[in-house]
């Protein structure tokens, strides 16, 4: 008697960034946005899970992506967490989802220079994620370099901060 495997369940989490005055995605978001249907396309029975607040201007980050998403994407597959205001929180937010869905699976949906540093976040919550493979980013512009020194001097700070985070979210559990 063989026993049926049972079907992965599967978290893709999407990372903000800025949204635009007049509530469009700036370019980092679009982008992101192209690779969260890149990879909804890819895995098909996932659902996603879009992550930012509101900025200063304009509407959440996660309302602007499932807005757009939901052209291509069913919207029940489509999760907002617009209380989320970094990296850090967003993954927290995302680890707590994760869980309570009983998913098995967790793809972060972000720019190759910003994956080191979700891996490494997930990580800290005891979550293998694995990053999504469609990249835009490899030209190297101004911005570009820009964002691989921010991502250089935030590792350091999130490793800090991650570990200070989990252990108070493990000390409140008790």
């Amino acid at each position: 008697m063989s026993k049926r495997a049972k079907p992965s369940r599967q978290l893709i989490v999407v990372f903000g960034a800025p949204v635009r005055a007049d509530g469009r995605p700036s370019p980092t978001l679009r982008r992101r946005i192209d690779y969260a249907a890149g990879a909804a396309a890819r895995f098909p029975n996932a659902d996603l899970f879009c992550s930012g607040a509101a900025g200063r201007v304009g509407p959440s980050e996660a309302s602007v992506m499932a807005e757009i998403l939901a052209k291509t994407v069913d919207p029940a597959r489509l999760h907002l967490d617009e209380e989320s205001v970094d990296t850090l929180t967003s993954v927290r937010a995302a680890a707590a989802y994760f869980r309570a869905g009983g998913y098995d699976q967790c793809i972060s949906c972000t720019d190759r220079y910003h994956q080191a540093r979700t891996m490494m976040l997930f990580a800290f919550y005891g979550i293998r994620a694995r990053p999504v493979m469609f990249y835009r980013d490899d030209v190297r512009t101004a911005a570009w370099w820009r964002m691989r020194a921010r991502e250089g001097a935030a590792l350091p700070y999130d490793f800090v901060a991650g570990l200070g985070a989990r252990a108070r979210d493990l000390l409140r559990r008790r």
